[in-house]
């Protein structure tokens, strides 16, 4: 198994909370990781149906099994369990007691906030950043590559799944099946057009009007089908910052996959190599690299606190980030050859920031790193580092 960066987290929370609740992705890898961290505790798994049965039937017997506590996987698919695990968790002092995982922030977020308030540290597992995967000396050759792929474990085991194979049935098992479930959606065509549409309109503001128009559906129905693809970690929806500097600023997200190869699967892309030339691939290059900044934030127990800044003229950039008093700022380029007019957005920026401007970066598809003027350039293969 490939080191995970997040463990030295999920260890420092075990210590801090008597629940530690690892969220994330289906097969993103949380159950491989959490039983290799916590090999001593009992594991069960909500998705059987006979363990939820008997969690929904029987609570107070379904926990007394586990006196010392367990891992408890896909524990949003049983929500009564949880006031009777405040009780457990509250007659004893002792940390690390339970470890749950899910694949669904609402139900399980929801559960939380409601009962477990205070006893519960969260933490967010995605699939594998570039920097896991360069720590193993397994990372892709090229942005071509690291794009098309992506990063479940699956497609980097002894035996890698085809990615595009993979992929597929990833969208038809899980991504289908669970949106369909929790708003018994039944025209799977027109869900499946609705997916396309999303990943064409990757890195670009959201407009759930024409989303709607061109499904077929209305924009309540896009914004219900979007909530369930943002609890269920397949698009994240990157507000806008709130500093205006005298500018009047968009108050629309931008529309993002937390997964850059399932983008690409939507896409319809069948190789890397047709990334070279395809009309998306700064889009799909900004969506991977964002990503990639929200994983190393994640890996070290901290929240992204990532926007992006863009007025009503189209002054625009890509990713900013706070970090205390400061605005940190990323554009991201495609391009493998650094151009010096790509950092005239960030000057612009830095200008109206003033003294709340931080550090400007530029991450593009070149394999060097340097300064210039100012800008951290920064090669694609030192995202992370």
């Amino acid at each position: 198994m490939l080191a995970r960066h997040l463990a030295s987290t999920i260890r420092t929370y075990a210590r801090e909370f008597k629940i530690v609740a690892v969220l994330g992705p289906r097969q993103s890898g949380k159950t491989t990781l959490v039983r290799l961290l916590f090999a001593d505790r009992p594991y069960v798994n909500l998705e059987e149906p006979d363990q939820r049965q008997f969690a929904a039937d029987d609570a107070r017997g379904f926990l007394a099994r586990f006196p010392a506590g367990a891992v408890i996987d896909e524990a949003q698919r049983c929500p009564a369990l949880f006031s009777y695990l405040q009780s457990r968790v509250d007659a004893s002092d002792r940390r690390g007691q339970f470890i749950l995982t899910g694949s669904q922030q609402l139900g399980l977020m929801e559960s939380i906030t409601q009962t477990l308030a205070g006893r519960v540290g969260t933490v967010e597992l995605l699939p594998f950043s570039l920097a896991e995967l360069r720590d193993a000396g397994c990372a892709p050759a090229t942005p071509e590559e690291a794009m098309f792929r992506g990063g479940y474990p699956p497609l980097y085991a002894d035996s890698p799944a085809d990615p595009v194979r993979w992929l597929n049935a990833y969208l038809h098992t899980y991504v289908e099946r669970d949106v369909r479930t929790a708003l018994n959606v039944r025209d799977l065509s027109t869900f499946q057009r609705f997916l396309g549409l999303c990943a064409g309109s990757a890195g670009q503001l959201l407009n759930t009007v024409r989303l709607g128009a061109d499904t077929g559906v209305s924009h309540n129905t896009v914004r219900a089908w979007l909530s369930v693809l943002e609890a269920g970690y397949v698009v994240r929806l990157l507000q806008p910052h709130s500093a205006n500097f005298r500018k009047r600023l968009v108050k629309t997200p931008k529309l993002y996959f937390y997964d850059a190869g399932l983008l690409v699967r939507l896409l319809g892309v069948e190789a890397p190599e047709q990334l070279h030339s395809h009309p998306l691939r700064g889009a799909v290059f900004e969506n991977w690299a964002v990503m990639e900044l929200f994983k190393a934030r994640l890996n070290r127990g901290r929240e992204p606190h990532g926007y992006f800044w863009r007025d009503n003229v189209g002054h625009e950039v890509d990713y900013l980030q706070e970090d205390a008093t400061r605005l940190n700022v990323w554009e991201f380029k495609s391009g493998k050859t650094y151009a010096a007019e790509w950092a005239n957005g960030l000057k612009y920026w830095a200008r109206l920031a003033g003294t709340r401007s931080g550090k400007l970066h530029i991450v593009y598809g070149g394999d060097e790193s340097f300064t210039r003027q100012g800008t951290e350039v920064m090669s694609w293969k030192s995202l992370g580092a």
